[in-house]
């Protein structure tokens, strides 16, 4: 099964689209990341949600996370309220952190997909159509391609 067949609807999102709307279309769809596009619709960098935590939670919890226990439910909405007044753009790693973008061609086999995916350390690679218009047809998540991957199970 090639790329194009793998990929999904998915939602983008550009460096300025609020990071509220960015954080609950992910957790919506209880995707592990967002494809973020230029203004043109091509891949620009992927955000996994793993970099959303980053930024909503202090340097001193992520480096002594046994002090967030002392944190009530007040405290974690304050968290998530640093989403409201900001962009994706600041949620990003920095530009010289970005070498490289998790990006297949439609023509892509699911091996190829496991290799980007595996290489780059990503939850998801965004599908483009390299000989149309460059821009994104869907994604494919490291769940959906090891669902078509591996066998089917007879058993718990």
């Amino acid at each position: 099964m090639r790329a194009g067949e793998l990929a999904q609807p998915f939602p983008m999102v550009t460096p300025d689209t609020e990071a509220i709307v960015a954080a609950q279309a992910m957790a919506g769809a209880r995707l592990p990341g967002l494809i973020i596009c230029d203004e043109n619709g091509r891949p620009y960098t992927v955000l996994p949600g793993s970099q959303v935590l980053r930024f909503l939670v202090p340097d001193y919890l992520q480096k002594t996370p046994g002090l967030a226990r002392a944190l009530d439910e007040r405290a974690s909405d304050e968290l998530f309220r640093k989403l409201e007044h900001t962009t994706v753009r600041t949620l990003l790693p920095a530009p010289q952190d970005i070498d490289e973008l998790p990006v297949v061609d439609v023509d892509a086999t699911a091996v190829e997909v496991a290799a980007v995916m595996a290489r780059m350390h990503s939850p998801l690679v965004a599908v483009v159509d390299e000989h149309g218009t460059g821009r994104i047809i869907g994604a494919i998540t490291a769940s959906r391609l090891l669902d078509h991957l591996l066998p089917t199970s007879s058993g718990p």
